[in-house]
């Protein structure tokens, strides 16, 4: 079980109700809520829990069941959803359909009752650390005690939520552990504990109980028939299609983030607005309606880019330099889509953990790292492309072939006059009984400074201050 980000498991939205339909007809013998867990476990998948548990509450179900299929997946959200079903008012049961490995089989542990399917496993749960790209890292050695001391504690702790032996559940995590039941060797030192179904519901124990299992059965029909629920209605979480689209969106959240971050760049340094920052603006768009949907982005992140963008656009435009208000931007922009991949769960605080924050940061690395390889290939190949020349003016318009945006009086220069507003760095100044829209050279100036043109290049004049006797208004 690794802190794995390229999640594909189920996804949903803390607090809806959609996407839970009935499957069978209710007789009077109580309502039985279904929760797949399936796939690798990632923070949408803990939406769906809190979402499915909620509604199963609120309904007063006889049950939850968590049908599970799943390898594991990141420990601060097995960690959540432990907590999730957690004390909860009615009975909780685990049915394996073919693997309970790591995570799932923590989350099993935490229930009532465990049954499973023929065939399926249940153990493995060493924690182990991995990269965005699937390979395993290896870890020193005072780290890794470190994390398996606190993933041994967790799961000892579920199994005793759940009702279940915690030395056994130890014994998933930690290879030196012996495990023995009386006399009979399950497990031994220097191998995880992993059980097959059969195993795990031997009875070996004093009472009779059997060892982890209560007992093999084909399907969900045979399980309900054991729990004595075979007549009570049945609800299904189901997926919809966004939030499955929503789970492979965040899974890629670097390459989206790139595209994103690139249409604007190229867009910035080309003239007028066209198609690199609408492609731009859509990746960017397609990126955090994802997150929102996978239960990540919230509005205030959302809002926090957006001031971002809006500070860089006024930096860019209105200011002569590049300066604070600019500085500003980019850190909101920065922040808006690091929150918008990093989980924090309802009720919780609103700025997220370090630990929390670790891949967020590694795909927004990603992202940048690519944005700026992109960009300086962009520059150096893009302008010798077949499409770059369709788009862009090739011959230039020179001045000494008859060429001008606007004429130039060179006469202006050397007339002095005031300023009429503030010159930040421009605004109106007036020259004799002319009239002029003109630019500071350097210091902002206020209303009625005087002031002497020291340049004019078409429409633009340049003034700088001056000082002495009043100028001519």
């Amino acid at each position: 079980m690794g802190l794995l980000a390229l999640a594909f498991a189920v996804a949903g939205r803390p607090g809806e109700t959609r996407g839970v339909e009935p499957e069978a007809p209710a007789e009077d013998a109580g309502l039985v809520y279904i929760i797949p867990v399936r796939g690798l476990i990632e923070p949408a998948l803990l939406y769906v829990i809190r979402r499915g548990v909620a509604e199963a509450v609120r309904a007063e179900a006889e049950a939850i069941v968590f049908v599970m299929d799943t390898p594991g997946g990141r420990v601060d959200v097995v960690q959540q959803i432990i907590f999730t079903i957690q004390n909860l008012p009615l009975r909780t049961v685990t049915f394996v359909e073919r693997n309970a490995i790591s995570g799932g089989a923590m989350i099993a542990l935490a229930t009532n009752e465990i049954y499973m399917a023929p065939c399926s496993v249940i153990g493995d749960a060493m924690p182990i650390m991995v990269t965005p790209w699937g390979s395993v890292v290896e870890q020193p050695e005072a780290h890794e005690e470190k994390t398996v001391s606190a993933v041994a504690s967790m799961i000892r702790a579920a199994a005793q939520q759940g009702g279940h032996d915690p030395d056994l559940a130890e014994a998933m995590v930690r290879r030196d552990n012996e495990y023995r039941v009386g006399g009979e060797l399950i497990s031994p030192a220097g191998q995880l504990l992993t059980l097959t179904d059969e195993e795990a519901a031997r009875p070996l124990r004093e009472d009779g109980r059997p060892l982890l299992s209560a007992g093999t059965v084909s399907d969900l029909d045979a399980l309900l028939e054991r729990l004595g629920l075979e007549g009570a209605e049945r609800r299904t979480l189901q997926v919809t299609a966004a939030e499955r689209l929503a789970r492979y969106i965040a899974g890629l959240a670097p390459l989206f983030l790139m595209a994103g971050l690139l249409g604007l760049y190229i867009e910035v340094r080309t003239p007028g607005f066209g198609l690199p920052g609408i492609l731009g603006l859509l990746a960017l768009a397609v990126f955090f309606w994802g997150h929102h949907i996978a239960g990540l982005a919230g509005q205030e992140d959302i809002a926090l880019f957006l001031v971002g963008v809006a500070l860089l656009t006024v930096e860019l435009v209105f200011l002569p330099d590049f300066g604070v208000v600019g500085v500003l931007g980019l850190i909101c922009m920065l922040a808006g889509m690091l929150l918008s991949m990093t989980q924090r769960l309802p009720g919780g605080p609103w700025l997220p953990a370090w630990g929390d924050l670790h891949l967020p940061f590694v795909n927004l690395a990603i992202a940048l790292a690519g944005t700026v390889a992109a960009g300086l290939l962009a520059g150096r190949f893009l302008p010798s492309t077949t499409l770059f020349r369709r788009l862009v003016l090739e011959q230039a318009t020179l001045r000494d072939q008859g060429f001008s945006a606007s004429p130039s009086d060179p006469s202006l220069v050397g007339m002095t006059g005031r300023a009429l507003a503030p010159l930040r760095p421009s605004g109106p100044a007036r020259f004799g009984e002319r009239r002029l829209d003109v630019i500071s050279q350097g210091a902002f100036l206020e209303t009625g400074a005087r002031v002497r043109i020291v340049e004019v290049h078409g429409n633009r004049v340049v003034v700088e201050p001056v000082a002495g006797e009043d100028a001519p208004s």
